[in-house]
């Protein structure tokens, strides 16, 4: 069905109250949260991050066992963190107590060698597992933990299935991200020349299918053309969006799953999964830091948007009811989002609906340090294939001035043809030299539209 408006519907400013006691609510304890691909975990050093602005350490033991730790020593509150793994224990810096694994003080330099380790000597630890190649932490207690719940992809199980996985830090909180990933109606206009055309940009049909304590699921499609597919969108709370899109005459699919984590306010983590089973040879060719290139700067192209975005609402201090002018043309699942929120979300630690919200309160936005906008700090120091190709651009650049130098030497000492294949070569070597820098470039900085 095409759907043909002469004005744009505009969808009313109302919105769910939050819920009342007694009334369903999500507890964001009982999740599971995404903390980085396993093979862009360091495998000899701890691995700090956080989730709601909690300071946690990931490290692996002897045995390959990961743990996850609360990231503060309890002899002196130092950071775990900046600690070192010796012989499968983490160690503090600061005095060398080593805790193993579920967080249990194994040695103590100070104590006598008949005297007891204290019981209180120990850490708040958290279930951690790894599935389908990601890391990932149950925020609440481990026996409560159901492996059942991790929001696999079924179809990456499948034979011919091919992904390619991205990990970033945006400076901006978890909400405006799922809110951007959930309106397709942008990509036309702020990806343009990256996933769209501004010419493309036009009303869409939307319907949300089902809505539920676990997430809501909708689909969507272009109308200026009549019978087009429909492309599939879930929000499973509270951390996955996911695309899907299928021929199912020629047994084509493609899917799209954002992960995203709660860092704290301001701040939050995405791992982008993309996967199909068609052109897989193109993903098992390219190099994944080449393929890291262009996803990055779709993100990028978005970021000092979103930040804008939040800075002005939280200037404002006003609901997003009265702040935005929503069209069931574009605007249906950041909408169903945002009054999820105002129904589901009373408990997190922080959110934004629709018409109700919740600060931190101990982490106003004053106290927080500058964001960095900068590629390096978003993407490249944590992700394993691309913070290897920047070391290996630094390392090319350094080599290639060095022979530039020697040969450069050598057509001063030489004459004839000796000589001038040496100033060739000395040329060459610069100009393979600027090349370095510029791909090391790509590394340290955001795309920007200017």
């Amino acid at each position: 069905m095409t759907v043909t408006k002469s004005t744009p519907e505009v969808i009313p400013p109302t919105a769910t109250a939050p819920v009342q006691s007694g009334e369903q609510e999500f507890d964001w304890r009982q999740c599971w949260y995404p903390v980085t691909f396993v093979r862009d975990f360091p495998k000899d050093r701890p691995y700090s991050f956080s989730l709601y602005d909690e300071p946690l350490v990931l490290f692996r033991n002897q045995d390959g066992k990961l743990g996850c730790l609360r990231d503060r020593c309890p002899h002196r509150a130092a950071k775990l963190s900046d600690g070192q793994i010796i012989d499968g224990k983490i160690e503090c810096l600061y005095h060398g107590w080593q805790f193993g694994a579920e967080g249990e003080c194994l040695h103590i330099p100070q104590l006598p060698l008949d005297a007891k380790i204290p019981v209180l000597a120990c850490v708040k630890s958290f279930k951690v597992v790894e599935k389908q190649g990601i890391v990932w932490i149950w925020a609440g207690e481990a026996e409560t933990a159901d492996e059942e719940l991790i929001a696999t992809l079924a179809d990456l199980d499948k034979p011919g299935f091919v992904g390619s996985d991205n990990v970033s830090e945006l400076p901006y909180d978890q909400s405006y991200f799922i809110e951007n990933v959930l309106d397709p109606a942008h990509l036309n206009i702020s990806h343009e020349g990256s996933q769209g055309k501004r010419e493309n940009a036009q009303p869409l049909e939307m319907k949300v299918l089902n809505s539920s304590l676990a997430g809501f699921q909708g689909r969507f499609r272009e109308t200026r053309q009549a019978n087009q597919p429909w492309r599939k969108i879930d929000f499973v709370a509270p951390n996955l969006v996911l695309f899907s899109f299928s021929i199912e005459q020629k047994g084509l699919c493609f899917g799209l799953a954002l992960y995203s984590m709660p860092l704290g306010k301001g701040r939050c983590r995405v791992l982008t999964r993309s996967y199909r089973n068609f052109f897989t040879w193109k993903i098992q060719l390219t190099p994944r830091w080449v393929i890291h290139l262009g996803q990055s700067r779709i993100l990028e192209e978005d970021l000092p948007l979103l930040v804008g975005q939040q800075e002005q609402i939280e200037k404002l201090g006003q609901e997003i009811k009265s702040l935005y002018l929503p069209l069931n043309s574009s605007d249906a699942f950041v909408l169903e989002y945002r009054k999820w929120l105002d129904k589901y979300g009373y408990n997190l630690p922080v959110y934004q609906g629709y018409a109700t919200s919740k600060s931190a309160d101990n982490h106003e936005k004053s106290d927080r340090p500058p964001v960095s906008m900068a590629r390096f700090e978003l993407h490249t120091k944590i992700c394993s294939s691309c913070s290897g190709a920047y070391r290996t651009s630094i390392r090319v650049k350094q080599t290639l001035l060095g022979l530039a130098i020697a040969l450069t030497a050598v057509a001063i000492i030489t004459e004839g043809w000796a000589s001038k294949i040496a100033v060739s070569a000395a040329i060459l070597a610069v100009i393979l030299a600027v090349v370095a820098q510029k791909v090391k470039t790509k590394f340290e900085r955001s795309y920007t539209r200017n």
